[in-house]
């Protein structure tokens, strides 16, 4: 993957933002800081301009940390009607700029799932506290190290009522610990992507079964590789790139869950 650029928005990026019309209300868009333990974090926020009551969306980042990427993310989101918050995992001010900086942030994080975990669920409630925003009807998001990072969410029981991964990893967990799981799950992944392999997904899905009263699903999208949705992810050698068909796709897949899930 690519590092993001701070300025000008990737050409790729405004179109994918711009497929999302601008609505007849106004979206506010704030950079929000809020703290974990005594770590300043600093999320980004967009939402309708309005009193709401409004569903909340967490939005969480690929491993560069709260970037343009989901900055855009969460202004598609609140331009359909929710309020977005782009949680920041890693504290403010901890930006990796390059892929052996980001690689080494993250796998800290993999190394600490309790630290992860509680991270997520600082943004979930930061979330929650929004003024407008409806706390029994929050989902959460994610797009790579994100996606992995929410379904930890959803494995710790938050109370969500969906979670989407965007070509996460796909760990898997003690046994029963799927059983925490109170959301209903949409794993979006590519079936070219080496980061998580075909035995990766059997084995998430096989412990998933063990979980009867889990709710999920997985999509699998031909030729995506890993970071499928990033613009300017350009990295085939070592299995990343873009594709605007799975892009798309999944995004559309992402709305239609929404909209079941948060009603």
């Amino acid at each position: 993957m690519t590092s993001p650029s701070s300025s000008p928005l990737h050409p790729d990026l405004a179109a994918i933002r711009d497929r999302e019309p601008v609505p007849s209300f106004a979206v506010r868009t704030a950079d929000v800081r809020y703290e974990h333990d005594g770590t300043t974090l600093l999320g980004h926020l967009a939402a309708p301009d309005g009193d709401g009551p409004y569903p909340g969306v967490l939005v969480v980042h690929d491993w560069f940390g709260v970037g343009d990427h989901v900055r855009v993310r969460c202004e598609m989101l609140a331009r359909l009607g929710y309020v977005a918050l782009a949680a920041d995992i890693y504290g403010e001010g901890v930006r990796p700029t390059t892929g052996a900086q980001a690689s080494e942030l993250a796998r800290g994080f993999y190394g600490d799932l309790s630290l992860l975990r509680g991270r997520a669920r600082a943004g979930l409630a930061r979330l929650a506290s929004e003024p407008g925003v409806d706390p029994s009807r929050l989902a959460a998001i994610g797009y790579c190290f994100g996606g992995s990072t929410v379904l930890q969410l959803a494995r710790s029981g938050a109370d969500l009522a969906g979670v989407v991964s965007f070509h996460g990893g796909l760990q898997t967990g003690p046994p029963g610990e799927a059983a925490a799981i109170r959301a209903s799950v949409l794993v979006l992944t590519g079936a070219s992507d080496p980061v998580v392999p075909d035995s990766a997904v059997t084995a998430w899905e096989d412990e998933l079964r063990q979980a009867p009263e889990a709710e999920w699903q997985v999509v699998t999208y031909s030729g995506a590789m890993h970071a499928f949705t990033v613009p300017g992810t350009d990295a085939p050698e070592h299995g990343s790139q873009f594709q605007p068909t799975a892009e798309r796709r999944s995004w559309v897949a992402m709305k239609e869950f929404l909209a079941e899930v948060l009603g």
